[in-house]
């Protein structure tokens, strides 16, 4: 029994990749208040600030004045759960994911003619979600906390008045928290626990180059690098009834992620003084989470051997998403922007769980800029989405989950 406690709640610890995000998999699209409003259609070729560093550094060579960009976004996330049965009672509210703020900062500095500095901060990947403690499906997933934070210096340079490239190397701190519930022999005994925390610190790069056709049209491609983690940590259990009396405590444990490359393709077109059109795909190798492979220290000897490695399947696929979006300058002060992306989802339908109900996405977006004047814009946005009904079977525990989100986003950059 303590090797199958192991197995079941280590293993979540990547698995946790669930769904409650703006973007496929466990990847946050949200590193750009102003790309968000046209649902990040233009990501990689718009470059109309510093948020360029994370989308594009290769678009630096466009911003001609020293600048700041810092923002926000806030996910509301809900899931819809239905048809539920299993062999143990308990609650579906769907309420799981708590309210999310996603933050980001980024500086801009030419040099000179031809290179430009600029240094961002932000959050490519998370998630939160934390189930009710009555929650049907508690011993598949409770609670998961997972957290990548990146520091990206980088330099731009610009060939001529049509190419630049940017390059960055990616500075990534993962920290995760995860619970679960076990399920105690004696019902009168209440359910145990078991929680797994772990970090890592791991580099990675940011690549992009930009063509701008004529001074109205532009086209841009940015490369994320896999980054590779062995996160280090420990599992407590704890909890009553016999099943904890040989294997509770704490056990050193680790267990090896990695963070999918992705290759963005976007287009920007001006078409007059007022009008602005954005289109791009990305594609995310999400392919190289096809299993987990987690190693327990069995400092007490319970489990089998003093270090116990276990694999299970995941079986994700490669995804693509695309946009589309539009801006609108309604006057020197405002431009209001707009927004649709789909998005597919990695997950397939014989390993799906409760921790990664996802399933393929629709998002549209609405934005707007104000500038007062030549130094200050502020932009806000929104977005919905909602995904397809997916099934979730993991034996003991079936339902329908179909899932929402709201996302609010304000971003104010400074030009000295």
């Amino acid at each position: 029994m303590p090797r199958k406690i192991v197995k079941t709640c280590l293993s979540i610890a990547i698995a946790t990749a669930a769904s409650q995000t703006m973007a496929g998999g466990f990847a946050l699209n949200e590193q750009s208040i102003s790309g968000m409003g046209t649902s990040f259609a233009g990501r990689s070729s718009s470059a109309d600030d510093a948020t360029t560093v994370a989308s594009n550094p290769a678009g630096m060579s466009r911003l001609k004045r020293e600048q700041i960009s810092v923002g926000a976004a806030v996910l509301f996330a809900k899931s819809d759960i239905s048809k539920a049965s299993g062999v143990d009672n308990g609650t579906n509210h769907g309420d799981m994911v708590p309210v999310v703020g996603v933050p980001m900062g980024y500086y801009v500095k030419p040099l000179n003619e031809d290179w430009t500095f600029g240094l961002g901060m932000y959050v490519p990947f998370g998630l939160m979600t934390d189930y009710e403690g009555s929650f049907q499906g508690r011993y598949h997933g409770k609670k998961s906390q997972v957290q990548v934070l990146t520091l990206q210096p980088t330099l731009s340079y610009r060939f001529n008045e049509q190419f630049s490239i940017g390059f960055g190397p990616t500075i990534n701190r993962v920290d995760g928290e995860l619970t679960s519930a076990v399920k105690n022999p004696i019902a009168s005994a209440g359910d145990g626990e078991v929680k797994v925390k772990g970090d890592d610190t791991a580099v990675g790069y940011n690549i992009g180059m930009l063509y701008e056709f004529t001074p109205e049209t532009r086209a841009g491609i940015t490369y994320h690098s896999k980054v590779k983690y062995r996160l280090k940590g420990h599992t407590t259990m704890n909890g009553g009834g016999f099943i904890f009396q040989s294997s509770a405590g704490k056990y050193d444990g680790s267990l090896r992620l990695t963070t999918p490359e992705s290759v963005d393709f976007s287009l920007t077109h001006d078409i007059n003084d007022r009008w602005t059109v954005y289109a791009g795909s990305t594609w995310t190798r999400w392919s190289r989470f096809q299993e987990i492979k987690v190693q327990n220290d069995d400092v007490q000897g319970f489990l089998t051997g003093p270090l116990t490695t276990i694999t299970e399947e995941q079986n994700w696929h490669d995804t693509w998403s695309h946009a589309i979006g539009a801006a609108y300058k309604l006057n020197k002060e405002w431009t209001l922007r707009t927004g649709f992306a789909v998005d597919q989802s990695p997950t397939n339908n014989t390993d799906r769980a409760a921790r990664m109900p996802t399933g393929d996405r629709k998002a549209v977006s609405l934005g707007a800029a104000w500038s007062p004047n030549d130094d200050i814009t502020v932009d806000l946005a929104y977005s919905y989405l909602r995904e397809e009904k997916v099934k979730v079977d993991s034996g003991d525990y079936r339902a329908d989950f179909r899932n929402s989100a709201h996302g609010l986003g304000a971003q104010l950059t400074y030009r000295f």
